[in-house]
């Protein structure tokens, strides 16, 4: 069960539209339908794509006092936090097969360790539920920027994405598509005796259904060793 957790598969709402859009153009030149009412709809759906785009905002960072989440890579726990009191804990968690670091880099297998925000929440992912984290993060981006590992351009689009509140770029050098999820339809038995990830915190289909319930865009993640 050594799968794949990177999700690429998740794309904005707006992607769907567009598909569907450029789907309906092949499918007209196939047909007789009169140009004009072609072209018609065509731009009404160019048109949503726009507003999609525009209105995609970014997410609103969790506030102190909000929920949070604490993983303990020593322990193998995942904890629900209210503040400094513990909501709910999930034991037995597995990480990267590489382990756990400060310094990831793409491909290692290991789960970064810091402090980051849920920014993506989707079930459309082979392991029953991802919740994406705002990786790579400000300060590794700035270490790696400053060692030569990252190019200006790179640099300036991941701190532009932070700067709005939105997803980071995710093919680095550093790695990126980290986040929490569930086994999806892998064996039990291997999640439970191995870490088995790429760098991913990894919980139980049935855990992280209960998880849903307790984080929202935003909510902080900390991972500590």
């Amino acid at each position: 069960m050594l799968a794949d957790c990177s999700h690429r598969r998740i794309l904005p709402g707006y992607a769907g539209v567009w598909f569907n859009s450029m789907q309906f153009v092949f499918t007209y030149r196939n047909t007789r339908m009169p140009p004009g009412v072609a072209r018609s709809i065509i731009r009404f759906l160019c048109t949503v794509v726009l507003l999609s785009l525009l209105g995609d905002r970014g997410y609103a960072l969790a506030q102190d006092g909000d929920t949070w989440i604490l993983v303990d890579i020593g322990e193998k726990t995942l904890s629900v936090m209210d503040g400094d009191r513990v909501k709910r804990r999930f034991r037995n968690i597995s990480i990267g097969r590489g382990g756990a670091t400060l310094a990831k880099r793409r491909g290692d297998g290991k789960t970064p360790l810091g402090e980051f925000h849920i920014v993506r929440m989707t079930s459309d992912t082979p392991f029953h539920r991802f919740f994406g984290f705002d990786y790579p993060d400000p300060a590794r981006v700035e270490r790696a920027h400053r060692s030569g590992a990252i190019d200006p351009a790179r640099y300036a689009a991941i701190r532009r994405a932070f700067k709005m509140h939105r997803v980071p770029p995710q093919e680095t050098v550093l790695g990126g598509y980290i986040g929490i999820h569930g086994v999806g339809k892998g064996n039990p038995a291997v999640h439970r005796d191995f870490n088995w990830t790429n760098g991913c915190i990894a919980l139980t289909n049935e855990q992280v259904d209960e998880l849903a319930g307790e984080v929202r865009m935003g909510t902080k993640v900390i991972i500590r060793p």
